[in-house]
């Protein structure tokens, strides 16, 4: 649901009580946890049970599943996340008795009223980097509050309240969410052609990175990644208006650099160097070149608060990981399994990179759903192409989100381009039918990777169960 973003935001001590439609996703369930940790009363609804909802409740939200109009009785303020259909009866009941109606943005922006916000973007790595910035800050006793795309390892949670003023939260470029906040500083990532469904061009979606840019307080700064086009280019949009700006990469142009990479097994291993002078080096328990990058741009962030490397490297050190995030989930028959988010091109090279490097001697099985009709069928070929780098692929069906579906858009699109002898890529129509297709194709010393945004995070367990039954 498109809820408009109103022209003044309030804080969030200003809300009253405060009900979330679709509380248990990643965004509000969120957003709730702080509110809830400030002594706001909070309510929500979702259309499923879940353990989100079980853990608010814990907290001392009032939860339910189902949407009803009664769940708005007592309440002053609602906020609706993107997911929620039009026709959805809390929503209605609000705008009938006049009540506040905000969108997901607008009432993260409230939380971050009378905060230091350090916001994190891009088209890939938001998560992560948010996820690294925030262990980061944590071990060098900055307390910060934080709320990320994922739950963090360490904490179990994607939000908390901190004791200090400052705010580590992830912007999500997707439905322009990010052009609501006006951090004091931020991150970009990178910036590369994504969303197109929401943003109609790739200079619509470039510009808005130009303008989140724009948002940034005048006292603070930006960190973006001189390795990559799309970020390099805001290094100059930022200098235009007079803001700090610190590069990041292997790039001899950045400002902060990683040197001397390194990749065994699960861990990831760089020389940091500041403005020519060696800091020391990391060691991250995270495969991939595309983490370095992350960790980089954290740890330039916690520098340039005027925190020190060694409490910073240690917070990098420390990080385990975010859920479906290169995640590990487990081993049968001599088989290992991990699930990851990747759903962009860039981000499917990026995590099959990692696996290769996690596999050692082994094969890396990928298991592929692609996300979002509109973007399969514009990226549709580039994905199978970056499928090329497993040694099996198996493609599901286009998980529908948002959109409906188009028969000319399908799995086939993606697995027809990948660059594998036949015999190597299939397209499965039926999920249900895919642990048996791994099982079929994995062997001992194997890696198995599942991979998307939707609904494929749900086969991992399944294959190793089916795993465990061929050989048990």
């Amino acid at each position: 649901m498109k809820v408009p973003v109103p022209d003044v935001i309030p804080g969030a001590d200003e809300l009253g009580r405060v009900h979330f439609v679709g509380i248990g996703g990643a965004g509000l369930s969120g957003i709730a946890r702080v509110m809830l940790a400030r002594g706001i009363e909070v309510s929500g609804s979702d259309a499923h049970d879940s353990s989100t909802l079980a853990a608010l409740a814990a907290l001392g939200a009032r939860v339910s599943v189902g949407h009803d109009a009664a769940h708005v009785h007592d309440v002053d303020t609602v906020v609706v996340s993107v997911a929620v259909p039009d026709d959805n009866p809390e929503v209605a009941e609000a705008r009938r008795r006049g009540l506040v109606v905000l969108p997901r943005s607008a009432a993260v922006a409230s939380v971050l009223v009378g905060r230091r916000a350090v916001a994190v973007a891009g088209t890939h790595g938001k998560t992560t980097t948010t996820s690294l910035l925030t262990v980061a800050l944590q071990a060098a006793g900055a307390d910060p509050s934080y709320a990320v795309g994922g739950d963090l390892a360490q904490t179990g949670t994607n939000a908390a309240e901190g004791g200090s003023d400052l705010f580590v939260v992830e912007a999500d470029e997707s439905d322009g969410a990010f052009l609501v906040y006006r951090p004091f500083a931020a991150v970009v990532t990178n910036v590369e052609a994504d969303h197109l469904d929401q943003w109609g061009t790739e200079e619509a979606y470039r510009a808005g990175f130009s303008e989140f840019v724009g948002r940034i307080a005048a006292e603070g700064f930006l960190v973006t990644c001189a390795d990559d086009p799309g970020a390099a280019a805001l290094v100059e949009v930022a200098r235009r208006r007079g803001l700090a700006v610190h590069a990041v990469g292997e790039s001899p142009t950045a400002d902060v650099r990683g040197i001397d990479l390194a990749f065994e097994g699960e861990t990831s291993s760089f020389t940091v160097v500041d403005r020519g002078a060696e800091l020391g080096r990391v060691t991250l328990r995270i495969p991939g070149r595309h983490y370095v990058l992350d960790a980089l741009a954290a740890l330039t962030v916690g520098l340039r608060l005027g925190l020190g490397f060694d409490a910073l490297r240690h917070g990098l050190e420390a990080f385990t990981g975010t859920r479906r995030r290169m995640e590990r989930k487990g081993e049968a028959a001599g088989v290992r399994v991990y699930d990851s988010y990747a759903h962009h091109p860039a981000e499917i090279a990026g995590d099959l990179q990692a696996a290769r490097a996690v596999a050692g001697d082994g094969r890396v099985v990928v298991v592929f759903q692609p996300h979002l009709v509109s973007r399969t069928r514009l990226l549709g070929a580039d994905m199978g192409r970056a499928l090329g780098a497993a040694d099996e692929v198996v493609v599901l069906d286009v998980y529908l989100a948002r959109e409906p579906a188009d028969p000319a858009v399908t799995g086939a699109l993606v697995a027809d381009a990948v660059p594998l002898p036949a015999e190597q890529v299939t397209h499965v129509g039926d999920r249900d039918a895919v642990p048996a297709e791994v099982v079929a194709r994995a062997r001992p010393g194997d890696l198995v990777l599942t991979l998307g945004a939707g609904d494929v995070t749900e086969l991992g367990p399944r294959i190793l169960d089916a795993l465990a039954e061929r050989d048990g």
